[in-house]
Order: structure tokens, then sequence, then C-alpha cells
């Protein structure tokens, strides 16, 4: 099992996900009393008789003014099982962007919906995202069940309604865990609760800290793109030639062969260099600088990859993008395209089709793509990438779409067909 969970929290506003993860760091004790003194004070001067735990990560003094989250915020907790990085993300749905970002490393989501209010719009929309960017757990947080009398019946609503349409997203069946939960109140949050007696599954924390999941694969074809070239050209190292980055998959040992890409041209890595000396071998993850055999001209955003499993080199992309901008997206449009550490301007070609999170259909051939639209386009490029299918490499199969006049980020975009 891992050691470490990355974790993010998604929801519709007022679900109480900043409660929530203030729960979770009140109940592991990740919380320093000078912290927890100032939320009481805080918390005594609203006229609450009892500290609210959603100003422990509410942390902004416009935030807690307005009740609202609107960033994302990465939050850090563990118990003696596991540690835990959690993305805490806003529900508004103007701010969609920031859950695509949050959950972009997420290894699982916890989804909040209220009891009150069931599954909305905004819970399709989020588990639509989470889908997409291949979220592989799903937890739904059913809230505030405090509010509805510990209801069974309007739990098991609730839950099977979501796990229908988590089954229509892609997740198998019964993949997907649905707890009852109070926040406020702390029911099956760190513990079971004893009002819920009709709740036999694990509490949220339980869950937590015994899920298993998958570690980064090292198993797959090697990918490296190139951060920078060190040539120091010093008397002490007159030919040193490294080129230096962090393994985005695979494992890279002295003598594998590699290609060169986009130029296509094949070496053989001779030594791996680190801070801390060199390595026998380095994998996914790794910040490592790769010294090669032949002296070959790369520069920063080539990328180095395994000879016998090369990614696609290509001009074009064809790939699912989450519009953030409240610029539209238009066929024609001039573009810059990010992809690990290289960046190629981009002309837009056809927008194939607009994915409807609501009702899980695609409208062909939009005129646009409007701000948090999931859609699918291809991209006609000024260079060659080498890429893969983000089901085959997510790190090499996502890219970054900006905005040549003020570097803004446009959209967020994964190499494949994610919905059809």
């Amino acid at each position: 099992m891992s050691s470490l969970l990355r974790l993010a929290t998604a929801g519709s506003v007022d679900d109480g996900k900043s409660t929530l993860v203030g729960r979770l760091l009140y109940d592991t004790k990740s919380v320093l009393a000078d912290q927890l003194d100032a939320v009481t004070r805080a918390s005594v001067d609203k006229g609450l008789s009892t500290p609210d735990l959603s100003l422990l990560v509410d942390g902004l003094r416009s935030e807690r003014e307005q009740g609202i989250t609107i960033d994302v915020a990465y939050r850090y907790f563990a118990t003696p099982k596991r540690s835990f990085v959690l993305a805490d993300t806003p529900g508004h749905v103007q701010y969609t962007r920031n859950t695509v970002t949050g959950a972009s490393t997420a290894q699982l989501a916890v989804l909040l919906v209220d009891a009150r209010k069931g599954v909305i719009e905004q819970t399709r929309r989020h588990a639509a995202v989470l889908a997409l960017l291949g979220v592989p757990q799903l937890v739904l947080a059913v809230n505030k069940i405090d509010l509805v009398g510990y209801d069974e019946a309007t739990f098991t609503v609730i839950a099977e309604e979501f796990a229908s349409h988590a089954e229509s997203l892609g997740y198998a069946r019964g993949s997907v865990l649905a707890v009852p939960v109070s926040a406020l109140e702390g029911d099956n949050v760190a513990t079971r609760s004893e009002r819920t007696p009709w709740y036999t599954g694990p509490s949220l924390l339980e869950h937590l800290e015994d899920v298993p999941v998958a570690p980064d694969p090292h198993d797959s074809a090697l990918r490296f793109p190139v951060q920078y070239v060190i040539r120091p050209r010093t008397p002490e190292y007159p030919d040193y030639r490294g080129y230096a980055g962090q393994i985005a998959a695979g494992t890279v040992r002295p003598g594998d062969e590699i290609v060169v890409l986009p130029q296509g041209i094949r070496s053989r890595v001779e030594r791996i260099d680190t801070a801390d000396g060199p390595l026998d071998e380095a994998g996914a993850g790794t910040s490592v600088t790769l010294l090669l055999t032949d002296d070959i001209d790369i520069s920063r955003g080539d990328l180095i990859a395994a000879a016998d499993a090369p990614p696609r080199v290509t001009d074009e992309i064809t790939g699912t993008v989450c519009w953030l901008s409240s610029k539209p997206l238009k066929p024609g449009a001039r573009v810059l395209v990010k992809h690990g550490t290289r960046t190629v301007q981009a002309l837009v070609g056809e927008l194939h089709a607009r994915f409807d999170e609501q009702t899980l259909s695609s409208v062909d051939s939009p005129a646009s793509l409007e701000l948090n639209d999931i859609g699918r386009v291809t991209l006609t490029l000024a260079e060659e990438l080498g890429v893969d299918d983000y089901g085959v490499s997510p790190r090499t199969g996502a890219f970054l779409v900006i905005d040549p006049k003020d570097g803004d980020t446009l959209a967020a975009g994964l190499v494949g067909e994610r919905f059809s």
C-alpha cells in the first residue's frame, strides 16, 4: 500500500467542503494550538458556541467574509497509517478550472453532496471532469446527514443515483464508495457514528487510510522531457554535456538505448547523475541529469524516450480540452501549446464535439467552446511533438493551450478521445 495518498475534494457551493477538510485536520490532530485558538475566537465573534472548523481552511479574509472558497488550497495531514496531500477546490461553476487543477494529480477524489439537495448539476459536472482526468478512485460524501435526521432512505436514493451516473462515465459498478457524513458533527468522518447504525461501511478517514492506490508506473516506457542542458565548460569539466529534467514515466539505466524526439536520433545512456552522485537506475518522478554516449544537439523541450517504445511524433493533435477562459474558442484561433517542457505555436482546426456532462451526450461540430465546456478539438502545430495518448501516459499525454498575447492558460487538454 502506498504511504502517500493524493486526493482532491469537489462539490457544489455550501456542500460543506471546507468544514469537512477542517474536520479531517482537526480529528487527525493536524492543527496547531494557535490556529485552533484563532478559529475559536473568530467563531465566538460570529456568535457560535463551537469552533467553525471551516475557518481552518478558508484562510483568506475575503473568503471568510463571503463564506466561500475561491482557490485551490493544498492541505497536508497524516495518520499512523498514511500521509495525505489534499487539494481543496472551490464549488462555484465559474471556478471549474480550479477543480481541473486540483484533480489533475489526484489518485482519489471526494465528491460532496448536500443530503437535502442530492445529486445536482454541479455534481454531474464535477464527476465528468474527474472522469475526464482519469481520477481512478471516487468517494461520494453525502454531507449534512444530520439535517435529514440521519435518514437511511435519503442516503440510499442519493447513493444509487450517483452510482448510475458514475457508471455511465466509466467507473465500474460498486467501485464508488458512498459515505453518510456530518462534517459539522463529525459523524462518519474519522470514526463510525452510532447515529447511523444502518451504515456498515468504513468512515471516510478509514477508507482513505486503507484504499489501495497504484503507485506511479515505473514499468512503462521511458519519457524524459529535457528541461535544461548543462555545459559547465570549466577546466574541471571541459566536455561535460548533461540533460537535466524529471523522469515523466518509466525507468532509465546506463546502457539503455534511447531516441531523442522530435529529431529521431538514437543514442545510449552513458551515466545518470544527481546532486547526490550517480545512480544505477532512476524511475518516474526522479530529477536527474542524463549523459549520452553520442554528442547530439539537444535543447530544452526535446523528449528523450525509450527507443523500442517511442511516442508518436506529429504536427497535429486531436484531443479533449476543458476550456478555462471567458473568451470562447473558435476555429482559426492562433494559440500556444505547452507540452512537457516545450511550447509551440498552433492553429485551432476543427471543433469536433462538445460534451454535455448533464445528458452525457455529445453535440457535433459546435461553433465554439465557452467557459467550462469540455470538447474535442484538433490543433495544427508549427513544430512536431512526441506525444502519447493520455490513457497510456498521462504526463506526456497532457497539454495546455495558452494565449500568445498575455500568457494566460486557456485550456487543459488530453491527447486522445476521452469522450466520444
